[in-house]
């Protein structure tokens, strides 16, 4: 007969154990239960809610592992040590927060912690009105979330650099090829294409990989080249993705960027839509759903999505760019051509190198009848894309209908060559 024995915590009682989890190749996180600052059970099921929410909706995401809630639960209650919660779970990083009543308002702070080096990855504090517990719990997980997400690619391209390129693994080559979307320049696109190309080199069957390299293919020809041959690389893999993983949002991303190149925008707001319905905090879905809106002269539609991208994730480039784009081109197409101008001047400045502002730069300044201003904004694309031009410009330019007329109309007005 076996006999086995229980060892506690000596400090706790708990049954919590010491023996490490060795960490996963992809990052993973464990979100372990918000503080109630109080003995109110409204504050404490408001804290175990946002908790829950937030394990759920991170899962979501799909590229990073995350701690089932029913493990990191045993930490409910107790001052944890972010470091050994790490060995304990095999996680990269932890989650962690407080929630603190007051009133008829509470204030929700959380902070995420890289368990190996104990440093601060992130951290921000949320006081609302405390009308609805269910609507703040939801609010505060989209939140959470929408700004986590790019810290953890950051975070994770910080961790890789200390390795040389031979020896990164394919989640490692997927971010540091984000950080490098991440730069809106063509400099950057192209090297986070020959790491994605790497990525696929190293795990045939990465799902993402397929799809952040359709992605940046297609944002390439902003920069050099032509459509038509990006287009077909970008559908290839995009199909690739969705076959490796259906319920991969990003794959749905990519799907959809490649229909929006094809001019197919009735596919392509479907295929937003549908990385909406498994990753409802994507911020960068929510703005690629405004694009594809603009195109079809859904205008109000289309800026409440790009602004709500904005929301969700102030402070990620990529979804800066492509949503500041959206309120640009939403503008133009409405037929305000001096906000258009305007707010593409404001994006010219955060994103000199992202060509499709100048493009609208250049129309909605003729316009409104300043063909000077057209005609310096012209330069930047001159400078960058020597080959720019309106035979380009209709060849690889994703508009149709009246909106294109108003733009060729507003191209033709400010001088921008006829070409080949």
């Amino acid at each position: 007969m076996r006999a086995y024995r229980a060892v506690l915590d000596s400090a706790s009682g708990s049954s919590i154990s010491t023996s490490a989890l060795p960490l996963p190749d992809k990052p993973s996180i464990a979100v372990i239960p918000f503080a109630a600052m109080s003995a109110d059970p409204e504050q404490e099921s408001l804290a175990d809610g946002i908790a829950a929410e937030i394990t759920t909706a991170l899962s979501k995401a799909r590229w990073f592992s995350v701690v089932a809630r029913h493990s990191s639960i045993q930490y409910k209650g107790r001052t944890a040590d972010v470091t050994q919660v790490g060995r304990d779970l095999g996680a990269h990083y932890v989650l962690e927060g407080a929630v603190r009543r007051a009133g008829t308002r509470v204030r929700i702070t959380a902070q995420l912690v890289d368990t190996v080096s104990g440093t601060h990855v992130w951290a921000d504090r949320y006081d609302r009105e405390l009308a609805d517990l269910f609507a703040v719990q939801d609010e505060i997980a989209e939140r959470v979330v929408a700004a986590i997400e790019p810290q953890l690619y950051a975070a994770e391209h910080f961790r890789s650099q200390s390795k040389p390129p031979e020896r990164l693994d394919a989640w490692e080559c997927v971010a540091r090829a984000l950080s490098y979307v991440s730069q809106g320049t063509s400099a950057g696109d192209a090297a986070a294409e020959a790491l994605c190309q790497r990525a696929i080199a190293i795990a045939p069957d990465y799902g993402q990989a397929y799809s952040l390299l359709a992605i940046v293919a297609l944002r390439r020809v902003s920069f050099v080249g032509d459509l038509k041959p990006a287009r077909s690389g970008a559908s290839t893999n995009a199909r690739t993705a969705l076959g490796l993983d259906e319920r991969d949002s990003w794959a749905h991303i990519a799907q959809g960027m490649v229909f929006f190149r094809m001019r197919r925008h009735g596919d392509a707001v479907r295929a937003y839509r549908r990385a909406l319905d498994l990753n409802p905090n994507s911020a960068l879905a929510h703005a690629a759903l405004g694009h594809a809106l603009a195109a079809q002269g859904a205008g109000e539609e289309a800026i409440k999505s790009a602004e709500h991208a904005l929301r969700l994730s102030p402070g990620d480039p990529r979804v800066g760019a492509q949503a500041s784009h959206v309120l640009v081109f939403a503008r133009f197409a409405a037929g305000d051509y001096a906000e258009s101008a305007a707010l593409a001047q404001e994006m010219i400045a955060r994103y000199p190198e992202y060509l499709p502002a100048h493009y609208v730069l250049i129309a909605a300044n003729a316009m409104k009848g300043d063909l000077k201003a057209a005609s310096e904004a012209l330069a930047a694309p001159l400078r960058l894309r020597p080959e720019f031009s309106l035979a380009w410009l209709h060849e690889n330019m994703p508009w149709t209908g009246e909106i294109s007329e108003r733009l060729t109309e507003g191209w033709r007005r400010a001088g921008v060559p006829s070409g080949g």
